[in-house]
């Protein structure tokens, strides 16, 4: 073992059979005549050359891995190997089926632990991955099973494998290498007296699986997100501040941004002409442009092709004020979403209210959330929308202080690690001396992730600089939070005992 100079995987061809057919037999010495012949390997070749796979040590093989192609409904969980074979001639391969069968795999004795069946798994994996099939499915043997069979049922013993209070060398070893048990088979293995004919049905799920569709447009997984760190500034009119939002949809669009977010209360400097009013009545007075700016988002969104968040805006319902955004969709349609939690000092200075709305929103990119400021501080509702899909959540903010700054931005990556999910925020900078309570803004705007291996250390994807007018660029792939859902080194959604806690809606 020592001296083992090259290992290799490959595809397997004819020529390697007398070294293939010697390597089973040792693999099976405990299975007489238990190896393929020559006929059947070259049909296996014919068939599906790229499903037959070899490990090579210093040259030889040592092990392999052999596979066909199913439409795996046909046969259903119920099945024997014989059945799934086409009695061991393989003509159940289908080049259009949906599932890669294993119909062997097996390591030379001499040659076991040096993981080499962990690559032949994995590059079993990789290649449903490449023929974009659901899954990997197979009937595992357990060769230890006949040791136990007097004193316990298949099932509990593959219950005590599963909670380690016993090893089997298969099925230890493909629990590991993520396989999951489907169910028990009987008489799947005529002759296999180890595993007393009995068959642990495994499987493997293909997480970037894609069912095929007619469609000209699949959803895409790398999205680009465009934040704004909006300067506040004097206007003279409402029209000088609509050339501005243009100007920033404008460049972030040439980027060729899927999203553009905008801070909340970006349209402050409105108020600046109500300023001889009280704070609650000017407020109320530049809520009169929400339903406009709303309309010039809505244009803009199909003008330049990319999804506004708005940001967030006062809107009157009801005698009541609130604190509502749009996402503007670039086909045109949209929705609003609104803040949930309400700071004392919105209270006390506006007299707004809290409303009662969360939702994920569906977007050509897949399932978004939206959170205004205050609202990321509260751990419950991205969980909930966590809960429903969401991949992406947007946090529209305006700080006034390092302090309250610190509070959004900490949270919002809190909420991206225990969500497993992107978290992009953006904020204000600059200050408004002609606006009550409006006086100074701090911001950094940021990207968030998850910290795990796929993702930055320090789940920073990227920020803006400081107090600074800027755009924020930022590409993120959703293709990684499915990966970290499945084989993540924590999985805080998966893992969470349901069972001790739950949380939910009141109103649905």
């Amino acid at each position: 073992m020592t001296d083992i100079k090259n290992v290799e995987l490959r595809n397997l061809n004819i020529d390697d059979y007398e070294e293939l057919k010697a390597a089973m037999l040792k693999a099976y010495s405990n299975w007489q005549e238990s190896y393929w012949r020559e006929h059947e390997i070259r049909t296996l070749l014919n068939i599906f050359p790229m499903g037959q796979l070899a490990v090579l040590v210093d040259g030889v093989i040592v092990g392999c891995a052999l596979s066909i192609c199913v439409k795996y409904e046909l046969f259903g969980d119920e099945h024997s190997y014989k059945e799934i074979t086409g009695n061991y001639t393989f003509t159940t391969h289908n080049p259009r089926g949906d599932v890669l069968y294993g119909i062997d795999m097996f390591i030379h004795p001499e040659f076991r632990g040096l993981r080499l069946g962990r690559r032949l798994y994995d590059a079993r994996k990789e290649l449903c991955e490449q023929l974009n099939l659901k899954a990997v499915v197979f009937g595992g043997r357990i060769p230890e099973y006949h040791i136990h069979a007097s004193k316990m049922t298949p099932r509990e013993y593959i219950q005590k494998v599963k909670d380690k209070e016993l090893f089997d060398p298969t099925l230890t070893f493909q629990l590991s290498n993520d396989f999951h048990v489907k169910k028990v088979l009987t008489d799947y293995l005529p002759g296999d007296k180890e595993s007393k004919e009995y068959a642990v049905l495994m499987q493997w799920d293909n997480i970037y699986y894609t069912k095929k569709t007619k469609e000209l447009k699949q959803q895409k997984s790398v999205i680009r997100l465009g934040l704004v760190q909006w300067q506040m500034r004097h206007y003279a009119t409402s029209e000088d501040m609509y050339e501005q939002i243009e100007y920033f949809v404008d460049a972030v669009s040439a980027y060729k941004s899927d999203f553009i977010l905008f801070p909340e209360f970006f349209n402050a400097p409105l108020m600046a002409k109500y300023n001889h009013l009280s704070e609650p009545d000017a407020i109320r007075k530049m809520a009169e442009y929400t339903e406009d700016i709303r309309d010039r988002f809505i244009q803009l969104a199909i003008s330049y092709n990319v999804n506004i968040i708005t940001g967030s805006m006062p809107l009157i319902r009801d005698d009541k004020l609130f604190n509502v955004g749009y996402l503007c969709r670039r086909n045109g349609t949209f929705d609003s979403y609104e803040k949930i939690h309400v700071t004392p000092d919105e209270i006390k200075a506006w007299g707004l209210s809290g409303s009662n709305k969360l939702q994920v929103y569906e977007t050509d990119c897949g399932k978004i959330g939206i959170l205004i400021c205050y609202d990321v501080e509260f751990p419950e509702l991205p969980r909930i929308l966590a809960d429903q899909g969401m991949k992406i959540l947007f946090v529209p903010f305006l700080t006034d202080t390092q302090n309250g700054y610190s509070r959004v931005r900490y949270c919002a990556r809190a909420r991206a690690i225990e969500n497993e999910c992107f978290v992009a925020i953006a904020g204000s900078v600059g200050n408004l001396p002609k606006v009550h309570n409006m006086n100074i803004q701090y911001a950094q705007s940021a990207v968030f992730t998850p910290c795990d291996f796929p993702f930055p250390t320090n789940g920073v994807k990227t920020e803006a600089t400081p107090n600074t007018e800027m755009i924020l660029v930022s590409d993120v792939d959703l293709d990684l939070l499915s990966e970290l859902h499945t084989y993540g080194s924590v999985r805080n959604l998966k893992d969470r005992r349901t069972d001790v806690f739950d949380l939910k809606l009141k109103n649905g």
